[in-house]
């Protein structure tokens, strides 16, 4: 029988981190009547993060590992995604800022009924703790650009923990092109186009230092991909598949 939950763990170069977070994955789901599988993808490491996740995966039957030769979190998240099983499949970032315990209200019967829900940090009753102001101004103003050119009326769409109802997964992974961080929007920009029912859930988010994100570099490349999405979508890339 198929979980009803799948987290997937996008790891690159996280062997800081990662035997931690599943150790409090692992303790969290014991204590929840629910089935679930966790997908590690590690992609391009060049530290212990396979190894950590490959042991992990030796000791547990419902935790898998997969490793993709090259890096980019929208690779990582596609091939999870793809090849989960659960009726849920939450992206879960490996520090856990979001903390696991809040998985719970993605899904029923804390959630209502839905083919996308994405973790907010900016709609009423979320909470932020300990982030630098500048990377929240740097953000906020990267989310206006993504209001204006892909992706509206949705105020956070990069937080890195994101639901997405099996039924709709193929439709979306299967023809959603960007290997990077802006997949996110990518992703969204077809559901919305599509008519999915996206929900955003306020949660509380702790920053811890780590980021993978080059401040100046990928800020850019992040700009850029916005009008590479719209582009996409003008020259029939996301049509669906028959």
């Amino acid at each position: 029988m198929d979980p009803l939950l799948s987290i997937i763990i996008p790891a690159h170069n996280e062997e800081t981190r990662l035997h931690g977070t599943l150790q409090r994955i692992l303790a969290f789901l014991e204590t929840q009547s629910f089935s679930a599988e966790v997908i590690i993808v590690e992609n391009g490491s060049s530290d212990r993060t396979a190894m950590i996740g490959g042991a992990f995966a030796a000791e547990h039957p419902h935790i898998k590992l997969i490793t993709e030769q090259k890096p980019g979190k929208g690779r990582a998240v596609r091939r999870g995604m793809c090849a989960a099983r659960g009726t849920y499949r939450f992206i879960c970032d490996a520090d856990l800022s979001m903390p696991i315990e809040e998985v719970t209200r993605f899904l029923p019967p804390q959630a209502p009924s839905y083919d996308i829900a994405i973790a907010s940090r900016e709609v009423a009753g979320a909470k932020r703790y300990n982030e630098p102001y500048v990377r929240h101004l740097i953000g906020r103003a990267f989310n206006l650009l993504v209001r204006t050119l892909a992706v509206h009326s949705i105020h956070d769409t990069q937080c890195g923990f994101k639901s997405f109802h099996a039924n709709v997964v193929e439709d979306l992974f299967g023809v959603q092109l960007l290997d990077g961080w802006t997949f996110d929007v990518e992703v969204l920009f077809i559901a919305q186009r599509r008519g999915y029912h996206v929900l955003e859930i306020p949660i509380p988010w702790h920053y811890f230092p780590g980021s993978k994100i080059h401040i100046l570099r990928d800020s850019i490349n992040m700009f850029l991909d916005l009008f590479r999405i719209r582009r996409n979508w003008r020259k029939g890339l996301y049509a669906p598949r028959q």
